[in-house]
């Protein structure tokens, strides 16, 4: 993508940051920018995503991201099933001083994120490809998130051993999951619920924050 386009796009992004009360420096939000660039770039060769129309990824991608904010909390956060990177590269742009560790499966998507990373400056960020069952980090973490697991019920039983006592397990769903819910582990219970209004993004959203009823 050209300057011009890449340009293009900031009013829609500055809009949507403003509206979601969200405040980031300069640097952060032309990393994101350049973050989409990459994204359309790479995503010619390898179908990263399905959204095609960079105007459409600013809400889509970013803006969605970043709604993930107010949940996060501690040094370190595990993003499963990052895909092209997302929430995870969004949320290390916007919290450098956090350790995140993004996941994939798919050699090309974890490619791509390590890739992004390098070029973005991203120093917080490491990426691993591994199915989420074969993963076994040295440490467990703070904050463990996906934005598109199969259910609650099935992140709940793959991530929950990956999450430090005290920490959180944060899922991005759609609509409000209550059968999904009643799926879970009956170790973990649902801390929180709040619906997210995204800017531009004409869907409904929901953060539910899980955390385990008896710490270790």
């Amino acid at each position: 993508m050209d300057q011009f386009s890449i340009e293009h796009l900031r009013p829609r992004l500055n809009d949507g940051l403003a509206a979601m009360g969200i405040e980031l420096d300069a640097t952060a939000r032309e990393r994101l920018l350049a973050l989409i660039g990459l994204l359309i770039k790479w995503n010619k060769a390898y179908n990263l995503t399905a959204v095609r129309d960079p105007l459409e990824m600013v809400p889509r991608h970013l803006l969605d991201s970043l709604s993930l904010l107010p949940d996060l909390q501690g040094e370190t956060v595990l993003d499963v099933g990052t895909g092209a990177g997302f929430p995870g590269l969004p949320l290390a742009i916007a919290r450098p001083e956090t350790a995140f560790t993004l996941l994939d499966s798919a050699l090309k998507r974890t490619r791509f994120v390590r890739q992004a990373a390098l070029e973005l400056g991203l120093e917080n960020v490491e990426v691993v490809q591994s199915r989420i069952e074969d993963y076994r980090p040295a440490r467990r973490f703070d904050t463990v998130t996906c934005r598109a697991f199969s259910s609650l019920g099935a992140f709940v039983e793959a991530a929950g051993g990956l999450v430090a006592p005290g920490g959180r397990l944060v899922a991005m769903k759609g609509r409000y999951p209550q059968e999904e819910l009643a799926d879970c582990p009956p170790e973990w219970r649902l801390q929180s619920a709040r619906p997210v209004r995204v800017p531009g993004l004409d869907a409904e959203r929901h953060q539910l924050i899980l955390a385990r009823v008896q710490e270790d």
